[in-house]
């Protein structure tokens, strides 16, 4: 009997240290979303208020018929979708051909690229802006969205992951007449469903909060993206924290619904990717 004592009041204790970090956690963005529905200047003062006194959507009007903030949003879903949907495929065929495809200096090619993760991003991003001026690309949705179109950590995701394919089933489809398209597209990518999800969840995240490559590709102001445009919205209305948390709440509330929809996907691949292969 006292063991099963001990057992639940382990679960107890358990239990209630992670729903006190989970409120701490969670605490910061609950005020946020409360703040953006304050009155102006209302959580301006000390002690800040939790709850507004009178709701109001006057913060969101702001920011979508004077602030512009709805062209941004555009401009931030289509980069982050095109940056997805293209990595998405590029980082696949790359993985599966390194997983699964025998080909001269495979295995160098894929150490080289392992061993260029720790060149930090922004070293390539000055000639990289100079070859997309010199090509005209400056100011583009395309231009913005290169440096998210591959990544070495997706590529090395989905070969860890292609690795565990029966090699029988790859090869009686070749028996059977299936070309290498068709066998990719037919029986791996329905098998890599998992890390397909996981892979397209991290690139919308990437592309969706990048700020220092919109910041220096875009410098046309109608071409802004979400955490740009909000960095510049801060620096006029330093004073008016509602608007600012307002601006926030629609910068985190795509990518929030995105990951709590597609979350078991998410989990499922990564933790297959980890014992695979």
């Amino acid at each position: 009997m006292s063991a099963v004592r001990q057992r639940r009041m382990s679960a107890v204790f358990v239990n209630g240290a992670l729903i006190v970090i989970a409120a701490i956690a969670l605490a910061p963005i609950v005020w946020m979303v409360l703040v953006s529905f304050m009155q102006p200047g209302e959580a301006s003062h000390f002690p800040p208020p939790w709850w507004p006194d009178q709701p109001t959507l006057h913060n969101y009007r702001e920011l979508f018929l004077r602030a512009g903030m709805g062209r941004y949003f555009a401009n931030s879903l289509i980069i982050a979708t095109g940056v997805t949907l293209v990595s998405v495929l590029l980082n696949t065929l790359a993985g599966y051909a390194f997983a699964k495809l025998k080909f001269k200096g495979r295995e160098r090619t894929f150490r080289a690229l392992l061993a260029a993760l720790v060149i930090p991003a922004q070293v390539a991003m000055m000639p990289l802006f100079l070859l997309l001026k010199q090509m005209g690309l400056v100011n583009t949705y395309f231009g913005a969205m290169t440096t998210g179109l591959a990544s070495i950590f997706g590529i090395f995701l989905v070969r860890q992951y292609a690795r565990s394919l029966p090699d029988e089933l790859l090869e009686a489809a070749r028996i059977d007449g299936a070309g290498e398209l068709r066998i990719f597209f037919q029986i791996v990518l329905p098998t890599l469903k998992p890390i397909l999800v996981t892979l397209a969840i991290f690139a919308f995240l990437g592309a969706w909060n990048d700020f220092m490559w919109p910041l220096i590709v875009l410098g046309d102001q109608s071409m802004q993206t979400l955490p740009v445009a909000l960095a510049t919205l801060s620096r006029e209305h330093v004073q008016d924290n509602e608007l600012m948390m307002a601006g926030a709440v629609v910068t985190v509330i795509p990518v929030l619904v995105l990951f709590l929809v597609l979350q078991r996907y998410y989990l499922q691949g990564l933790l297959v990717g980890s014992v695979k292969g």
